[in-house]
């Protein structure tokens, strides 16, 4: 009866250079939020028309809302007041969920008390589903049909580009790939001030990607390199895709599409493919508003070409774009010798 929705599923094929392609999706967050729904139907743990409820920094709530309301799912989602903006808030609860915006004056995610917030409503209705998009393994389970995707799009793949927020489209859909293809490059693409990759948590510009607390879904040990970038290479990013390739995508994607076609052009020899996940009309009234973007302290700000290259986990400022050889380690293995400045 919602099978309409798995056309926002299917990304279109972009070749953004010569040995550069990307899948750019309307809503990927549609892919995961589908298929735990629907495991979890099967598994007995959900019932037809019953509660849901889920913290969420977006589209992963924008999924299970479009989800619920064809569904018929009694859809609670939790956010922060730093991570939804008026426009997606109405949006939701004209699909019918029940919003829950937790002040985040910190700008840090508000993590501990969303988590709060969403304990008591399972509390209080113990039948309520969580899908736990950070820690339950379906996340990345479901971007098997991605992997496929981009074999019978691409062919063969030497590097996979994307970001990481929960970790799942990156990690799900590089563990697939590399089963086919065992010397793939995994980057990772984090933003400063973000747990994820070593940093300590702060005030994050850049949303779509990062986190407060460590997912269970991110395997730091089958990342190759990572990527840090601030807001505003983010934003120049994003509208240059639109520019010269005419795709309007939002900032995460510009960060994703940033870092893969640097090692596209570092590399002319490997095919490299990334992941852009969401759209621009998101951001109209933000990053692709030119009154909005003169007041930010430091725009314009110039194309970036190549990113400050760190020998140790480092974290700098919103211009700043920076990366780091991984070497597929942990993150206490990494993070060994790390000073915060």
């Amino acid at each position: 009866m919602d099978y309409f929705l798995s056309d926002y599923e299917q990304p279109r094929h972009a070749r953004l250079a010569p040995n550069l392609f990307a899948a750019c999706f309307p809503l990927m967050k549609l892919l995961p939020a589908r298929y735990m729904l629907e495991r979890a139907q099967t598994a007995g743990h959900l019932q037809l028309g019953g509660p849901v409820a889920e913290t969420t920094s977006g589209t992963f709530g924008l999924a299970l809302a479009m989800l619920a309301a064809v569904r018929g799912f009694d859809l609670s989602l939790v956010s922060a007041s730093s991570l939804i903006d008026k426009t997606l808030r109405r949006r939701l609860e004209l699909l019918g969920a029940t919003v829950h915006v937790i002040d985040d004056r910190e700008g840090t995610g508000a993590q501990r008390e969303r988590l709060q917030q969403l304990n008591a409503i399972l509390k209080s209705r113990p039948e309520t589903f969580w899908p736990r998009q950070y820690d339950n393994s379906d996340n990345r389970l479901a971007y098997g049909r991605l992997a496929e995707w981009m074999v019978r799009k691409i062919g063969h793949v030497d590097c996979l580009v994307g970001c990481v927020g929960s970790g799942g489209s990156l990690c799900g859909t590089g563990a697939f790939l590399r089963e086919v293809f065992p010397d793939l490059i995994l980057i990772a693409v984090d933003t400063h001030r973000s747990v994820l990759f070593g940093h300590s948590p702060g005030r994050r510009q850049l949303r779509g990607l990062g986190n407060s607390i460590l997912p269970h879904n991110l395997q730091h040990e089958i990342i190759d390199e990572v990527h840090w970038v601030g807001a505003l290479p983010a934003f120049a990013a994003a509208h240059k895709l639109h520019r010269d390739n005419a795709l309007f995508m939002g900032p995460t994607s510009g960060a994703a599409a940033l870092a893969a076609q640097w090692y596209a052009r570092n590399n002319p020899g490997a095919t490299t493919a990334v992941i852009l996940p969401d759209e621009g009309y998101r951001y109209q009234d933000t990053v692709f508003n030119n009154h909005w973007l003169a007041n930010l302290d430091g725009w314009p700000i110039a194309d970036s070409q190549d990113p400050l290259t760190l020998r140790r986990i480092e974290p700098a400022g919103e211009a700043v774009w920076t990366r780091m050889a991984w070497g597929r380690r942990s993150l206490s293995a990494r993070s060994v010798g790390y000073q915060a400045r």
